[in-house]
């Protein structure tokens, strides 16, 4: 457990909630809990069961539109530990399910303790959104406030799945770059 006294580095924050913003303006405080939930624990709680985990990847493979967006993949978050690598990647041949879900799964291994604790870095994402974007999400603070101190997950918005049909899977930087990264940008 870490220490209240850390901080989060104010200016990278402010930096990363206005490129999550301007690249997703559909965005709600729900979207943005959500990218830095996921920077700041990885893959893990998505995980308890492998065969689970492929199962879904396969039938999100076969259910999902020509939306599966623009994008091969993105970093999120703050400290930029984890990229997202969108099935875009997967549909257009770049790289197979299976380096996707191994990597997927390595990244939950790989994780390491965050050097802040999510209440804490919640907290400042909070202070600084009112910095940049007063009010906004007011009406989903208090449910988040609460998911943050149980260190929860939460799920994309109604908006921002309508606008982005957002189809990924989080992988630690280092294995993206590793595995993933020289096969997409080949």
């Amino acid at each position: 457990m870490t220490s209240n006294a850390q901080e989060v580095d104010k200016l990278a924050l402010r930096m990363a909630l206005e490129q999550q913003l301007d690249d997703y303006p559909e965005s709600t405080l729900h979207d943005v809990y959500k990218a830095f939930y996921q920077e700041h624990f990885g893959p893990e709680h998505m995980i308890s069961d492998t065969a689970a985990v492929r199962n879904y990847l396969e039938y999100e493979l076969a259910h999902c539109d020509d939306q599966v967006g623009h994008l091969y993949y993105e970093s999120i978050g703050l400290d930029g530990g984890y990229v997202r690598v969108y099935l875009k990647a997967v549909t257009d041949g770049l790289i197979t399910a299976e380096e996707l879900l191994r990597a997927f799964l390595d990244s939950a291994a790989a994780r390491t303790e965050p050097p802040v604790e999510w209440q804490v870095k919640w907290e400042a994402i909070v202070g600084t959104i009112d910095e940049i974007r007063p009010g906004f999400g007011a009406g989903e603070r208090e449910m988040l406030r609460e998911a943050s101190i149980k260190n929860q997950a939460v799920h994309h918005s109604k908006a921002y799945n309508a606008a982005y049909h957002p189809h990924y899977r989080i992988v630690d930087h280092t294995i993206f770059e590793m595995l993933l990264k020289p096969l997409i940008d080949r």
